[in-house]
């Protein structure tokens, strides 16, 4: 985890947050005191951990949290007071928060910070192996207009074609989707 965004208006709170993430190895922390003041942040900007200490001025922060979480990009870590922590992470548990009961005690906050590491790298794995994909589904789609361009045109069966592109991607050490690229703008879309 790179950055991180604590949510607090206790600045104590703020200062133990801190310390523990910068001893994380966390190299950015940005902090803001309202739940208000976060959305505006993160509009434009992406957060690998948002640190929500609740309640905040406006609002006590389980809708920010899950808000956060629905959008897939953060790991989220929530603390409640202990007289509520039951309900409340019985409320965004399933939503995949962290919720962890104030006072925080140190162990506990560095277990939920370790797991909230672990999801984030886990997640950053399936969004690489997500656009390797999406790559690769973009590339088969490519290859296969070009294939039928060279089929309609040059009266090519489909396996002609295809052996064709790769015949002429393996001369000229380029990939597929390069030939099929020239392909289509040698014989039209």
């Amino acid at each position: 985890m790179d950055n991180a965004l604590i949510v607090s208006n206790s600045e104590k709170q703020t200062a133990s947050f801190t310390e523990m993430l910068e001893a994380a190895s966390v190299r950015r922390v940005v902090v803001l005191q309202s739940c208000g003041e976060a959305r505006r942040y993160l509009l434009d900007r992406d957060v690998d951990l948002v640190m929500i200490n609740s309640p905040l001025q406006d609002e006590s922060g389980e809708n920010f949290a899950r808000h956060i979480v629905s959008k897939g990009a953060s790991q989220v870590i929530l603390a409640v007071k202990s007289e509520h922590f039951d309900a409340v992470t019985a409320g965004c548990e399933n939503e995949g928060v962290l919720t962890i009961s104030k006072p925080v005690n140190q162990a506990v906050f560095w277990s939920a910070l370790m797991l909230a590491k672990s999801a984030w790298g886990r997640i950053r794995r399936f969004e690489s192996e997500n656009e390797r994909l999406k790559r690769t589904i973009e590339d088969i789609r490519i290859v296969d207009k070009a294939k039928w361009a060279l089929v309609s045109r040059l009266k090519l069966s489909e396996e002609e074609a295809h052996r064709l592109i790769e015949k002429q991607a393996m001369n000229t050490r380029s990939t597929r989707r390069q030939i099929a690229e020239e392909v289509l703008k040698t014989y039209g879309n």
